[in-house]
């Protein structure tokens, strides 16, 4: 039975948290959260924080056993993006683009 975790809004890019992600699919849960917690960015500790939050559902809601979890996918989607300028010489403006992701974590038992 697969259990999730989603996580909106995030204020990071897309393409900064799709790199971590692709190291833990696949592994087990506890392996992915040690891979995690040396990795020095920003996304690692998101991705984290939502990978916590799915096993902690899958433990409470559906009774499943933590050392049998394994990180089936994370799928990472671009959320809205905050519109902003900048001033620029000859009363120019440039834009600036502060982008948002949502995050969806599934784990599942391993058979």
């Amino acid at each position: 039975m697969e259990v999730k975790s989603v996580t909106k809004y995030v204020r990071i890019s897309p393409y900064k948290l799709r790199g971590p992600v692709e190291v833990v699919k696949g592994k087990t849960v506890e392996e992915a959260l040690n891979l995690l917690k040396f990795m020095p960015l920003k996304a690692a500790g998101i991705i984290s924080k939502a990978l916590s939050s799915a096993v902690a559902n899958a433990e409470h809601n559906h009774e499943m056993d933590v050392d049998d979890l394994i990180v089936k996918n994370i799928i990472v989607d671009q959320g809205p993006t905050l519109k902003r300028f900048r001033a620029r010489a000859r009363g120019r403006g440039a834009r600036i683009l502060k982008r948002s992701s949502h995050l969806t974590v599934i784990v599942d038992e391993t058979v």
